[in-house]
């Protein structure tokens, strides 16, 4: 198989006609299997394509749910945890970017050289249920502005309001419907909708931002203050803010595979997902306490961009591009569950791996459809989200860039008895800090000091990455002295 490099790549064959001119032919576009390394031929995604893929990633309606869930820490204090934690995270992001770059395979399959061969299947489960996951909340959003756009154009029942099951239903189903299209042919179609969805989603943002500042000044919105049994500690918001953000790391290396340069493997992803979620969290922060100061009632479970558009009047276009950005952050969430499922079995080709997991989001999302809070059922997942994979980042940065020198051997991704093969398949070692770390989360996360300060999940983090590249250091080997 073609091998990274730094130089640029040629998505074109040379070949000659009859004549001897060279000419160039264009190579079949493939979608590969999470171990193959992606030979340079393929590599097709520019640096405004990852720029486009992470900005519709993060201009979604989870970011600005997020932003608005974290409004109980107050302006100042939700703006902080922002321009604070997320940075952080999406530094992790280029790192991982730049592992997907220079070894060609994706996320998943980057983790057999630490856990092992057969090891890997337990993060790659794990990885697979979080973008399901996210599918499931992103969509759910769309559903209920879907909800609000029938109910102004039919009369029918909003979410929330008694009757409104049928209309979410259907609304699952048109959403299944529009993310089977938008994947329909993988990174190509990727490609299409982010470029359409970046200029709908920027107007969405430009939009609800001025009305927002029309309505309630910065010195009101800055003044604010949460309810005091409303208040959210630092840590905590840290935590939320962080464990939405690292979710993406685990899905980076599914499109920087398929990049022809560093830069634009690590630069481009960082930028756009960077300024998108901080500009979207921004929007949710802003609108929730709009809504606050409007209704004189703070209620984080309604800081849902369908209820705040509702609550700001803006009407069913606004609800309408909550539902295309939707469909943008979605795109990437299915193609890394999707290729995730391959990582584990071949008998299923990447495509249609892809559709498969697309559908089974669109049966999940009945689940939220009847719970209670879909605000504490969303909170939960980011705190499932950051016990499983803070100590698991710890240990694939670890074992790439420290323990293993970033030389990975693609060659021996699939070979029994290889040298990642380890214990039956199964690096015990990794395997083993893994659990410390999430154990080592969970005790912290109970700690004051953290929860007011710097939250569970970093901490986490660079513990499992010092623990791991400590015990996997190679055993130093003497010279018997001669006598």
């Amino acid at each position: 198989m073609a091998k990274a490099s730094e130089d640029g790549p040629s998505s074109r064959l040379k070949t000659k006609d009859s004549s001897g001119v060279k000419r160039m032919k264009k190579e079949k576009t493939i979608e590969y299997y999470a171990t193959d390394e992606v030979p340079m031929s393929q590599r097709n995604i520019g640096f405004f394509d990852m720029i486009a893929i992470w900005v519709g990633a993060n201009s979604n309606n989870a970011s600005w749910y997020v932003g608005g869930t974290i409004a109980g820490a107050s302006f100042a204090g939700a703006i902080a945890v922002t321009l604070i934690a997320n940075p952080i995270a999406y530094l992790i992001l280029a790192l991982i970017g730049y592992m997907g770059y220079k070894v060609g395979t994706s996320t998943m399959a980057l983790t057999r050289p630490a856990f092992g061969i057969k090891g890997s299947a337990l993060p790659t489960l794990l990885n697979t249920i979080v973008f399901l996951g996210w599918a499931v909340v992103n969509t759910f959003i769309a559903v209920i502005s879907m909800s609000f756009i029938f109910s102004d154009l039919f009369g029918w029942p909003a979410y929330g309001e008694p009757g409104s099951s049928g209309p979410m239903i259907l609304g699952i189903v048109i959403m299944t419907l529009l993310n089977l299209a938008a994947v329909s042919l993988g990174r190509n179609s990727v490609k299409i909708v982010e470029r359409i969805g970046i200029v709908l989603v920027l107007i969405l943002g430009v939009w609800i931002t001025t009305v927002v500042l029309q309505q309630h000044s910065l010195t009101d919105i800055f003044a604010w203050q949460p309810p005091a049994n409303l208040k959210m500690p630092t840590g905590v918001a840290i935590d939320i803010m962080a464990a939405f953000s690292l979710a993406w790391v685990l899905g980076v290396a599914e499109f920087t595979r398929y990049t022809p340069t560093v830069k634009t493997a690590t630069v481009a992803p960082l930028i756009g997902a960077l300024v998108s979620l901080a500009w979207f969290a921004f929007v949710g922060i802003i609108s929730t306490i709009g809504a606050a100061l409007t209704t004189g009632v703070y209620n984080p479970d309604n800081s849902d961009p369908s209820s705040l558009v509702t609550n700001l009047g803006l009407g069913w276009v606004a609800l309408l591009l909550i539902v295309v950005a939707c469909v943008t952050t979605n795109v990437v969430n299915l193609m890394a569950a999707g290729v995730s499922v391959t990582n584990v079995t071949r008998k299923v080709k990447p495509l249609h791996a892809i559709w498969l997991v697309t559908i089974i989001a669109g049966i999940l999302m009945l689940v939220p459809l009847y719970m209670t809070s879909f605000l504490d059922t969303f909170t939960m997942f980011l705190e499932y989200i950051g016990m499983v994979l803070s100590a698991l980042l710890g240990v694939l940065v670890a074992d790439y860039f420290f323990v293993k020198k970033r030389k990975y051997d693609v060659a021996q991704f699939d070979i029994v008895g290889g040298k990642y093969w380890y214990f039956k398949g199964v690096n015990l070692k990794a395997v083993s800090v893994w659990f410390i770390g999430v154990v080592f989360y969970w005790f912290i996360q109970n700690v004051d000091f953290f929860m007011t300060t710097t939250g569970a999940i970093y901490p986490t983090i660079l513990m499992t990455a010092i623990l791991y590249t400590i015990i996997s250091r190679p055993k130093l080997k003497f010279a018997k002295k001669k006598i």
